[in-house]
């Protein structure tokens, strides 16, 4: 289930209005709008904790694996890191698509992809060439 989804069925569980939700966790009702519609996440993690207080829930179940993975590179790398992210996350669902994994050996998959992706980030960070001082050449 997408975060979206949850949050939907959370808000109906919980009887409240998207407008009591936002004031609740302090953020404007068009973003909350664009969490449960838009397949918008939140960009901080402070956001997912207030969510799961409200709810009542586990935050492990706002928060998969591959939501953390795109959430930090967000945070990170901004909306390209974010874009990556997410087309990694894409290729590898459909990798697993079909597939006889467990949840845990989809998790062990998650964790180690996720490493790996920050590991060469950071990586090309440090061999990248760096721009010249200024234009003129001095």
């Amino acid at each position: 289930m997408k975060f979206g989804e949850k949050l939907v069925k959370l808000r109906a569980e919980s009887k409240l209005k998207q407008t009591e939700v936002a004031e609740a966790i302090g953020i404007s009702r068009r973003n909350y709008i664009s969490y449960e519609t838009e397949g918008r996440y939140p960009r901080k993690r402070e956001i997912y904790y207030k969510l799961a207080e409200l709810f009542g829930c586990d935050v492990n179940y706002l928060l998969t694996e591959d939501e953390e993975f795109v959430v930090r590179a967000t945070e990170q790398y901004g909306s390209g890191g974010k874009r990556e992210a997410e087309k990694l996350v894409s290729q590898l669902v459909g990798m697993f698509a079909g597939g006889e994994l467990s949840e845990e050996d989809r998790d062990a998959v998650m964790r180690a992809l996720t490493e790996a992706y920050f590991e060469c980030k950071a990586d090309n960070k440090k061999y990248a060439p760096k721009k010249a001082a200024n234009s003129d050449g001095e």
